[in-house]
């Protein structure tokens, strides 16, 4: 009997792994990382915070939510005072986004929260096992990032 598509130990092992993160780092949550905002807007100030100057566009690709979920969310990360819109001198459609004094604030817990649950976590593991786990993580998520990209393009 032929085993249906993906039905493969490894694969189920992985998947199985795959959700219990998520559980485990919180994403079933409708807040996350000590934060009262939902994962998208916890990893749009993560993402903001990381690069000068961001746009909607730009950061709709990063997080692989569509332009208009970008919007939206952002427009309450505004009003909520966590985020500004700035003017681009080069292209005046263009708003860079970058973090209020609010928002560099937020950051720096959801930063410290994120820390401290990684240590625990890696407390619980051999030091040989740490690197081999940054090392096969980095590579699932650009494996998946491969895949989603032959699939759309």
């Amino acid at each position: 009997m032929m085993q249906p598509y993906g039905t493969d130990p490894l694969t189920e092992s992985i998947r199985g792994a795959s959700r219990q993160l998520v559980r485990e780092l919180g994403f079933l949550r409708p807040t996350l990382a000590g934060t009262a905002l939902p994962a998208s807007a916890v990893h749009a100030l993560v993402e903001i915070g990381a690069r000068p100057a961001m746009t909607a566009a730009a950061l709709a690709e990063l997080l692989v939510l569509d332009k208009s979920s970008v919007s939206r969310m952002l427009r309450k990360l505004v009003a909520a005072g966590e985020v500004m819109e700035g003017v681009s001198a080069q292209d005046a459609r263009a708003k860079p986004l970058s973090l209020t004094r609010q928002g560099r604030a937020t950051l720096a817990g959801i930063d410290d929260f994120a820390r401290r649950q990684v240590l625990a976590a890696l407390a619980h593991m051999a030091p040989d096992g740490r690197a081999r786990l940054a090392d096969s993580l980095a590579g699932y998520a650009q494996a998946l990032a491969a895949s989603r990209s032959d699939a759309h393009g």
